[in-house]
């Protein structure tokens, strides 16, 4: 009746022979320095590594590790997306990174502290929230 399954039970972040999920797959590029885009909605928590040229290298999100619901937008989570991005950042061999913040989420300062924890160094640190000026027209109020 088909093969037995093997369910092995270890550390959550390890992937393929005991490597961690930033080591699974190979880095292609070699970068000395780059910039981070912090995107911390109230939602999820998105960092995004690119190079000075502002090509993309290397992305997660507190939705890729596997949180879900009203904890994707947690503190918690953006900090164990900011320690893989660093894992997967430095084994491409990135020194140090300028970061670009956008939006008001929770996620905001803890991403940046966790990325900072794994020994990579800010240069700069950029607030890009957008502002709306006066935007479209409001809803009319709602009468109960």
């Amino acid at each position: 009746m088909g093969k037995k399954r093997v369910i092995e039970k270890g550390g959550s972040a390890t992937g393929q022979g005991g490597k961690t999920r930033a080591q699974s797959k190979g880095s292609k590029r070699r970068i000395s320095r780059g910039i981070l885009n912090v995107q911390a909605t109230y939602n999820n928590t998105l960092l995004t590594l690119a190079d000075d040229t502002g090509n993309a290298v290397a992305q997660s999100s507190s939705g890729s590790l596997g949180f879900k619901g009203a904890k994707k937008g947690t503190p918690f989570a953006a900090a164990k997306v900011g320690e893989l991005l660093a894992e997967k950042a430095m084994l491409m061999g990135v020194k140090e990174v300028s970061v670009v913040v956008r939006g008001v989420g929770s996620g905001r300062e803890s991403s940046i502290r966790a990325f900072t924890s794994k020994g990579i160094t800010i240069t700069a640190i950029e607030d890009r929230t957008p502002v709306p000026h006066n935007g479209p027209r409001a809803k009319k109020a709602r009468r109960v």
